[in-house]
C-alpha cells in the first residue's frame, strides 16, 4: 500500500503533509490552472476530505520504488457518486512533487466543483496561515 493511500484512508493529515514536496504541483479535476506549492496543496487536500463522503480507494497501480503511482477511489459528494484517480509522481527523495486528480462522471465533477468552491476561502486562509491540521 502506498504511504499516501494509507495516510488519506487514515485521515492522517500530518502524514499527508509530510509526503508532499515543498514544490508540489496539484492539478485539479475542476480548475484550469494548476496549484503550486505545499501550503495550497495541503489545504486543498484537507478541503477534499471535508467534502468527500464514504471515501475509499479501490485499487492501486505502481511498483514499489517507482516514481509514478495511480490510486483509484470512489466517494460521494452532495449525493453524487464519483469515481476518480489520484496520479502521483514522486521526486528523488520519495516525496510527491505532482498530484493530478481526475474524476467522473460529469455530474460528480460538477458536485465536487461546487463543494470545493464553497471551501475556497477557507482553503486560501489555511494555505496562507501554513496550517497543517484541522478539526472536523
Amino acid at each position: 500500500m502506498h504511504p499516501f493511500r494509507k495516510a488519506v484512508e487514515n485521515r492522517d493529515l500530518a502524514a499527508v503533509d509530510e509526503l508532499l514536496a515543498e514544490n508540489v504541483t496539484f492539478i485539479s479535476p475542476v480548475a484550469f490552472a494548476p496549484y503550486r506549492g505545499k501550503p495550497i496543496t495541503a489545504a486543498i487536500l484537507r478541503g477534499v476530505l471535508r467534502v468527500f463522503e464514504d471515501f475509499r480507494y479501490v485499487t492501486e497501480f505502481g511498483a514499489p520504488g517507482a516514481p509514478d503511482h495511480a490510486l483509484v477511489f470512489e466517494a460521494t459528494v452532495n449525493g453524487k457518486v464519483i469515481t476518480g484517480c489520484d496520479f502521483l509522481h514522486l521526486d528523488a527523495d520519495g516525496r510527491i512533487d505532482e498530484l493530478m486528480v481526475m474524476v467522473r462522471p460529469l455530474s460528480g465533477a460538477t458536485a465536487l466543483a461546487e463543494a470545493m468552491g464553497a471551501q475556497l476561502d477557507r482553503i486560501r486562509a489555511e494555505a496562507e496561515s501554513g496550517a497543517t491540521t484541522e478539526s472536523r
